[in-house]
């Protein structure tokens, strides 16, 4: 279907409620002579003539006059679809839609966004802390501008681009018996972990979905896995159960850093298995990101190369 030019109907509504061409096509701001081809293509495209042109101005026809009120319902539509749009284009302007997994919400957002809280201060910046999974389905259906997720699988139709690097750790409470692997101040442990230790370990695990899971899956892809001890929906919580001797983790070493140091946690070396991992940012549509949401992306990655 070819539409009708809203020019072209903007000008016949103009004519009808102004009574002459020449008024009408002065409203729209329209030359006299355009205006008479305006009307002359309009009344061709819909088939039915729409004024009755006389030498004291130019009224709708019986046809015409039925057709105004539709015509004057189709520009205020077209009128508030410009206006929502406008101010779309605003809010996205002054507006800043974020979706992180929770390792990279908890240890990395907050330094990311401070910064760039100094380059945009009156930008609004919402930031959704989920799961890799979620926030994936988040930026593919448009709820989040740009997302950061540590999760290596990444979705089709979702560009993506590195921004930092991570490691897993393997950590126990200090009376758990792997804790004796772990090399102490003097002298050697009992030697690292292998892939087959871990997969026939019930662990203390991150739930399906999130981006440490998914790692420690990809990890131990080949190796038939025990079924997990415990599944927990935050970093926390899984330290803490681990501290408290539910089992043994597979968690981000940022996560455990600060544990590890105070003596609270072992870190257990493992050999064989390649528990590093990259954050990524992710999101939809062009090759290149742009506007606030790329100039965040810049911000995350400048670093990369440090971490790395």
């Amino acid at each position: 279907m070819r539409w009708p030019d809203l020019a072209a109907l903007e000008l016949f509504v103009a004519v009808a409620e102004e009574g002459s061409l020449s008024a009408g096509a002065r409203r729209v701001g329209m030359a006299q002579p355009n205006a008479s081809r305006a009307m002359a293509r309009l009344e061709q495209r819909l088939g039915v003539a729409l004024l009755d042109r006389r030498t004291g101005g130019s009224r709708p026809t019986a046809a015409g006059a039925e057709l105004v009120r539709q015509g004057q319902a189709v520009l205020q539509a077209a009128r508030t679809l410009q206006d929502q749009a406008g101010a779309l284009g605003t809010e996205r302007r002054t507006r800043l839609r974020v979706g992180a997994s929770l390792t990279v919400a908890e240890y990395l957002m907050p330094g990311w966004l401070t910064a760039f809280k100094r380059i945009h201060p009156d930008l609004q910046v919402e930031l959704e802390v989920e799961n890799s999974r979620h926030i994936f389905e988040q930026v593919a259906q448009g709820g989040a501008d740009v997302g950061f997720v540590e999760s290596p699988n990444i979705p089709a139709g979702l560009r993506r681009l590195v921004v930092a690097a991570d490691r897993l750790a393997v950590v126990v409470a200090p009376d758990h018996p792997w804790a004796r692997r772990a090399p102490p101040v003097t002298g050697a442990g009992a030697g690292p972990l292998t892939g087959a230790d871990l997969a026939s370990a019930a662990l203390v695990v991150r739930e399906p979905g999130s981006g440490t899971r998914m790692a420690l899956e990809r990890a131990l892809r080949g190796y038939e896995q025990l079924k997990p001890a415990l599944e927990l929906r935050s970093n926390a919580a899984v330290r803490i159960a681990v501290t408290a001797g539910a089992g043994a983790a597979v968690l981000s070493d940022f996560a455990v850093r600060t544990a590890v140091e105070r003596g609270e946690l072992v870190e257990v070396p493992v050999a064989g298995l390649r528990l590093e991992r990259r954050i990524r940012a992710v999101w939809k549509g062009g090759r290149v990101l742009d506007g606030t949401a790329g100039e965040l992306v810049t911000l995350a990655g400048a670093g990369y190369t440090r971490i790395r």
